[in-house]
């Protein structure tokens, strides 16, 4: 039998480390912001880079003003394009906050999708159905002042993917194909809108998405689409060291919930860890917020 003493400084030792590991998560990594930079190998041969921001699931509260000027700082990187890849909202009155943080980053060319959280507004939940699987059940909030957003997106002169093909002219004048969605985690994704082969005259075509569900992506990869940007996953957000993710909130694979991955031998996928949490649940750990600077570059 254990003694007694020795079974009480056990769980006191399990109790500490679990409180330290909450501070932690909940304390320091939620606002440690990172930069992730990646290069991409999709350019003919020949091809100057071509540098791509991206930013996702922000879920931006108004007075996470860390965060805003965290992400105003990403301008000074000077990217070609940037991409948003949705759930910037996590407050009814968070847009005016999405956009200052944005604002030095509409100057660029820029394209943008919804998340789910860009519609509707957090709810408290019970965090163990997180790690069950996925029963199609989805217990959305309020309603959020997404038309704001959206036109505050499009006055800046960033092209609305909702369902929608476009392209953008960067500043050297070479031409980016897009191709997105919206958010296929509540059934508002058309991809038949908007399927169809890639267009021979762009240097480069990607697919924009904000939940990297299996039948949006394979139709993307089908259609010769080379690169994937996704966001929705926050790369598992609770993480297990030397393991990874467990969960991804959508049918992708844990262990592809952030990072580059091969999806087909023609097309990767790019998930982005983003940069928020629900404001009920902000607690991050071995997982930082991050945005990613994708250098896509000739194959070899």
């Amino acid at each position: 039998m254990v003694p007694v003493r020795l079974l009480t400084a056990a769980l006191t030792g399990v109790a500490g480390t679990g409180a330290a590991c909450l501070a932690y998560a909940a304390g320091y990594e939620v606002r440690s912001f990172r930069l992730r930079r990646v290069d991409v190998p999709i350019l003919p041969a020949g091809e100057r880079p071509i540098r791509v921001l991206q930013v996702s699931d922000l879920h931006m509260t108004p007075g996470q003003a860390k965060k805003q000027e965290w992400v105003r700082r990403l301008a000074t990187l000077q990217p070609d394009l940037v991409v948003d890849t949705g759930d910037n909202l996590g407050h009814e009155d968070a847009v005016p906050s999405v956009l200052r943080a944005l604002e030095p980053l509409l100057d660029r060319p820029g394209a943008f999708v919804l998340g789910s959280n860009d519609y509707f507004g957090p709810r408290v939940k019970n965090p163990g159905r997180y790690l069950l699987p996925d029963d199609g059940r989805r217990d959305l909030g309020s309603g959020l002042p997404w038309p704001d957003l959206r036109d505050g997106l499009r006055d800046a002169g960033w092209a609305d993917l909702t369902n929608t093909r476009g392209s953008v002219t960067l500043a050297d004048g070479r031409t980016v194909e897009l191709v997105g969605v919206d958010d296929p985690h509540i059934g508002r994704d058309r991809y038949d809108t908007v399927a169809g082969p890639r267009d021979g005259g762009a240097e480069v075509s990607l697919g924009v998405v904000h939940a990297p569900y299996h039948r949006v992506v394979d139709r993307m990869a089908a259609d010769g689409l080379p690169l994937v940007v996704a966001g929705h996953t926050h790369g598992g957000q609770l993480r297990v060291p030397l393991y990874g993710a467990l969960v991804t909130n959508c049918d992708l694979a844990p262990a592809r919930a952030k990072g580059l991955s091969r999806h087909t031998a023609t097309t990767w996928l790019h998930v982005s860890a983003g940069l928020g949490t629900s404001p009920f649940a902000p607690v991050r750990f071995a997982c930082p917020p991050e945005a990613t600077l994708l250098t896509l570059v000739p194959q070899a």
